[in-house]
C-alpha cells in the first residue's frame, strides 16, 4: 500500500510539474497526425502518396516557413487550393499550436 501511494504522489507530481508547453506539443502532435499527414506526411515533407497526388506543400521549405504566423493560421483555418479549411474541425487555440507545431518541423529535418 505504501508503494502504490509513492507511486501516486510521485505520478502526480510529474504531471503538475510537466511544463504545459511539453503538454501542447503533445495536443499539436495528435491534431497534425489525425488531420495534416495524410498529405504532409509524418515529418511535413508532403512525400506520403496522397501529398505527392495533390502537390501538398513541404512544411519544412523556405517558402511555407517565411510565413507569418497569420497567414498559416489562415491556410489552416480556411484553406487554399486542394487544402480543405480545418475552421469548423479545429479550435483557434490549436490552430495556433499547429503553427508552433509547422515552424519546429525544420528543427527536425
Amino acid at each position: 500500500m505504501r508503494e502504490f501511494l509513492l507511486l501516486t504522489v510521485l505520478s502526480m507530481s510529474y504531471c503538475l510539474a510537466t511544463p504545459s508547453a511539453m503538454q501542447a506539443q503533445s495536443d499539436a502532435d495528435k491534431i497534425y497526425k489525425t488531420n495534416c499527414v495524410l498529405c504532409h506526411a509524418d515529418d511535413g515533407s508532403g512525400a506520403s502518396p496522397t501529398g505527392k497526388a495533390m502537390h501538398a506543400k513541404d512544411l519544412r521549405s523556405d517558402e511555407v516557413q517565411k510565413q507569418t504566423d497569420g497567414a498559416l493560421a489562415e491556410v489552416i483555418t480556411k484553406g487554399r487550393g486542394k487544402m480543405p479549411a480545418f475552421g469548423a474541425k479545429i479550435k483557434p487555440v490549436d490552430v495556433t499550436k499547429m503553427v508552433a507545431y509547422i515552424r519546429a518541423l525544420p528543427k527536425t529535418k
